[in-house]
């Protein structure tokens, strides 16, 4: 962990060329869906100027497509025509407002730009799908390149006029620049074709057009390993950049990793927290070696700034990218410098309302900071809660997890007196259980956090206490926000082996005290496709257990975003983890079970089965709600969470605040601060 000099260094200003950012902290371009008809949005502008009130040196945007055929969808961002330029402006100046710079990163997605809904073909070097049942690309000719070109020359000189400081030309992640660098991808046999210089030619002449179409600074953006055989790796990008460096005043290199392909490579690119700390520092430290006159940002699962610190002070990048700790929160910068890191909120690594929602075409959130996205009516909110609270609220808050230490957050933040009753000995419910599966610690940090904001608010926290009915009336409470969670499923399987439900597994099996090494097969049934499946099917094989996985859904994890799913999948082969996809369990006897599918097919029969797991859909714990629900006089009372309907820490978190904030209030602006929603 950084020291507090390093600290200090990361936040002292630096250049890059002659332009002078007030730290070395920036914000990598991260995918928002705040777009409408590929064009930035006032949310958008919201969005960025949060974070530069919040300290951070450089912004840089989410991938702005030059040209329709890379549109994909009309909520990504683009720049086809000079129409877009106000509303480009918009978001520099809202940036500038607060003392940041901001870059504009121009790209073409090539082959992944999805063409479902403009009913356009994905262009790319050669005709390869990125995943299996992808659609296959038009193989551009000449004149598509020429378009191309034009189309990059194009925007970088309408974000020169809407107020960008700079440009971050995206040849890395897999995109179509890379798809044309990468022997992989790159199956041409013409001048764009074969050797490095021929796959070369397509990126010279974007930078060529780029830097003649506008007078500012243009950084490049790489992949320094696609993690596919026959791909590009290190030695080749670090050719690549050297050659371009060479030819091209290159403001600096943003060194990532990856490509855009429906395997492992994939997986990194937004490494989830069963990565670890800073997996892929080693890349930019290369580059930095390699090249220590071009200026090296460094990028990806750097949780936090005295992490962050760590690549600075050892010479192996000059800035450092978080975005995910910056959609978590927009004010790590200004926390660190006010000797506030103590408050930073953490992320999770968790990819759930980030990347998770964007797969399905859902704006950004985030389940530690529900905020995100309605920065704007959020800071409003707040600020007449502030000055209307005159003494507040007496409110009582039931259960001791995510939903209830939310509400309790919100409610003492909105003025409110406010006591929280947990019926354990310690705060965290369902998520202190979930993160002591080895991999998913981190969930851990979400419930750590809000727990030290209310000790730090004066949240009154009574442990070891359940309140009924009685306990409720007679403490006089205006409010009780009920967030009593739900309990996990447990099916009975007659005459077959034992049966564990998801906490008895964890404790049992995955994570007990001084556990020794596991022996035996173990069948999982997971109805969800969850993490809470997945999690502990993988637990219990990297304690020696034979699992089987058994899902009556079609396909595996289906509902953990693929960018997570792909690692999982991997993990799942090196540990042996058998997969069944749409097939139910049924007992033979005490210790073997049949599988049974939809089918034709024979049952599949598993023998010595030492245990079952049912990872079936837990139960809302409810009934002190529907208690104070059917009194005909009694508090106002709100149901949230997974007592609610059991789903998710993000649905948990989110209905929390809400709850919190507006208690008492019947003009609540649900409309405004639910819209990112949607």
């Amino acid at each position: 962990m950084a020291n507090d000099g390093q600290l200090r260094s990361l936040l002292t200003p630096v250049h890059l060329g002659s332009m002078r950012l007030r730290n070395r902290v920036f914000v990598p371009g991260h995918t928002t869906n705040f777009g409408h008809r590929n064009e930035p949005t006032a949310r958008l502008a919201a969005y960025h100027a949060e974070r530069a009130r919040g300290g951070v040196g450089l912004i840089i945007t989410e991938a702005i497509r030059v040209h329709p055929t890379s549109a994909g969808r009309s909520i990504s961002l683009g720049s086809f025509s000079d129409a877009v330029i106000p509303a480009y402006r918009a978001v520099t100046d809202a940036v500038h407002e607060h003392g940041a710079r901001i870059f504009a990163q121009i790209m073409h997605a090539g082959r992944q730009a999805n063409g479902d809904a403009t009913r356009t073909a994905a262009w790319s070097s050669s005709p390869v799908p990125w995943a299996a049942g992808a659609h296959v690309p038009h193989a551009m000719g000449h004149r598509d390149v020429a378009v191309v070109v034009e189309a990059f020359a194009a925007a970088a000189g309408r974000m020169y006029r809407a107020g960008f400081d700079g440009l971050e030309v995206h040849a890395g992640h897999g995109h179509l620049l890379q798809q044309f660098l990468s022997p992989h991808t790159n199956q041409r046999a013409d001048a764009y074709g074969g050797s490095l210089d021929n796959r070369l030619r397509l990126t010279r002449e974007v930078l060529a057009a780029v830097l003649s179409a506008a007078d500012l600074p243009v950084g490049l953006r790489v992949s320094a390993d696609e993690f596919l055989p026959g791909g590009l790796d290190p030695d080749a990008v670090v050719e690549i950049v050297a050659r371009l460096k060479h030819d091209f005043p290159l403001a600096y290199v943003h060194v990532s990793h990856s490509a855009y392909h429906g395997s492992y490579s994939l997986a990194t690119q937004m490494a989830d927290m069963s990565f670890g700390h800073a997996p892929f520092r080693h890349h930019a430290a290369r580059f930095k070696r390699e090249f220590p006159d071009l200026p090296v940002l460094a990028v990806c699962r750097l949780d936090s700034l005295p992490e962050a610190a760590e690549l600075v002070a050892a010479g192996e990048a000059d800035l450092v990218g978080l975005a995910r700790p910056h959609i978590a929160d927009p004010h790590l910068v200004n926390k660190a410098a006010e000797g506030r890191q103590h408050e930073a909120r953490s992320c999770l690594a968790c990819n759930q309302g980030c990347i998770g929602r964007l797969e399905a075409s859902l704006p950004i959130s985030c389940v530690v900071n529900p905020e995100v996205g309605a920065e704007r009516e959020w800071r409003t909110a707040w600020r007449e809660l502030a000055s209307a609270a005159g003494g507040g609220r007496r409110v009582l808050v039931v259960g001791g997890g995510p939903a209830g230490l939310a509400a309790a957050v919100a409610a003492r933040r909105a003025g409110h007196q406010v006591s929280l009753a947990e019926a354990g000995d310690d705060l965290g419910g369902q998520v202190a259980v979930a993160a002591r599966v080895p991999g998913r610690e981190r969930l851990g940090l979400l419930t750590r956090d809000l727990a030290a904001e209310i000790r730090s608010a004066g949240v009154d926290v009574r442990l070891g206490w359940r309140p009924g009915v009685d306990a409720v009336l007679a403490g006089g409470y205006e409010d009780v926000v009920v967030a009593t969670g739900s309990r996990p499923a447990r099916r009975p399987l007659p005459g077959g082996p034992p049966v564990l439900d998801l906490w008895q597994a964890v404790t049992d099996l995955v994570a007990p005290p001084g556990g020794t090494r596991l022996a035996g097969t173990f069948v999982v049934i997971d109805d969800e496709g969850t993490w809470a499946a997945a999690s502990v099917a993988e637990g219990i094989a990297r304690r020696g257990g034979r699992v089987h996985l058994v899902s009556p859904i079609a396909g595996v994890a289906a509902r953990i975003t693929t960018y997570s799913r792909l690692a999982l999948l991997k993990r799942f082969a090196d540990l042996r983890v058998a997969v069944h996809s749409m097939r139910t369990v049924r007992a033979v006897d005490a210790t073997t079970v049949a599988l049974t599918g939809p089918f034709a097919d024979a049952d599949t029969t598993l023998d010595d089965v030492t245990a079952v797991v049912d990872a079936g859909s837990a139960v809302a714990v409810d009934d002190l709600f529907r208690e104070l629900d059917a009194l005909p006089d009694g508090p106002t009372v709100h149901l949230v969470g997974d007592a609610n309907a059991p789903r998710t820490a993000l649905e948990a978190v989110y209905e929390g605040r809400l709850a919190g904030a507006f208690l008492g209030r019947h003009d609540t602006p649900a409309a405004e601060l639910v819209s990112h929603a949607h």
